[in-house]
């Protein structure tokens, strides 16, 4: 990676995995719940480390007190692992600038994940923060499972959810590396032009204006290199967006 892009992750992620004698980690134990076909953790970034994980050995092959929060990041396929640490970055730093209602803010990634024994596992992983205080972020919570439904493609789904004057998911589409990825949004008006729908049609149905649809759709004919309208609905089933 020869950008700056990681500049926080770098700064904020280590690999640290959990201390079993911290008595947070056992107020943890009993306090977050475990289901089976999930990994969790709870990372600090006061402490800089793992306070928790659990389901790791089970989904990626690593024991629960060797897994790091670098290790699940850097723990991805190569096609995909340049948008995983963008995400995370970008997340970050749009986080640190936001001062209240911090655990009301998550993203979501289908992502590649390669398991300690080489092989690949396809992954949906939802990040969130799990703790604030004093407008700043210090707890971390993620919760992964393995998508058994669909393949994944070269194309990176993922969403944001916060409050609706954030514009999370709005400040991702803008700084993320736009040819690898595709938004909640973008996936949301694009099923419905599959279908046949026209823009105005599709504007009624989601409660936006004609233009917020076209801004939704028409830059991914230039992000995918595409020319028309089928060639992209197309092209979305050949890389299973849709």
């Amino acid at each position: 990676m020869n950008r700056d892009y990681d500049t926080f992750t770098k700064i904020m992620v280590s690999d640290i995995p959990y201390d079993i004698k911290d008595p947070v980690y056992e107020e943890y134990k009993e306090k977050i719940p475990q289901f089976i076909g999930q990994a969790v953790y709870i990372y600090s970034f006061e402490k800089k480390r793992m306070l928790f994980a659990d389901g790791w050995e089970r989904l990626l092959g690593y024991k629960d007190d060797e897994i790091s929060l670098q290790k699940i990041i850097s723990s991805t396929s190569e096609r995909h692992l340049k948008f995983t640490a963008e995400i995370n970055n970008k997340s970050l730093e749009f986080l640190s600038t936001v001062k209240k209602d911090l655990e009301q803010y998550s993203f979501t990634i289908e992502v590649e994940k390669l398991h300690k024994d080489g092989s690949i596992v396809p992954v949906l992983s939802r990040v969130g923060i799990y703790k604030s205080k004093n407008g700043k972020f210090t707890e971390a919570i993620g919760i992964s499972e393995k998508i058994h439904s669909r393949k994944l493609g070269n194309i990176m789904q993922y969403a944001a959810y916060g409050p609706k004057s954030s514009g999370f998911e709005e400040s991702l589409n803008k700084e993320l590396f736009n040819e690898l990825g595709i938004s909640r949004k973008e996936i949301e008006a694009l099923e419905l032009a599959a279908k046949g729908y026209a823009f105005k049609e599709i504007a009624t149905k989601l409660n936006v204006s004609q233009s917020a649809i076209e801004k939704r759709i028409f830059p991914l004919y230039k992000r995918f290199n595409v020319k028309s309208l089928p060639h992209l609905i197309s092209f979305a089933y050949n890389n299973h967006i849709l």
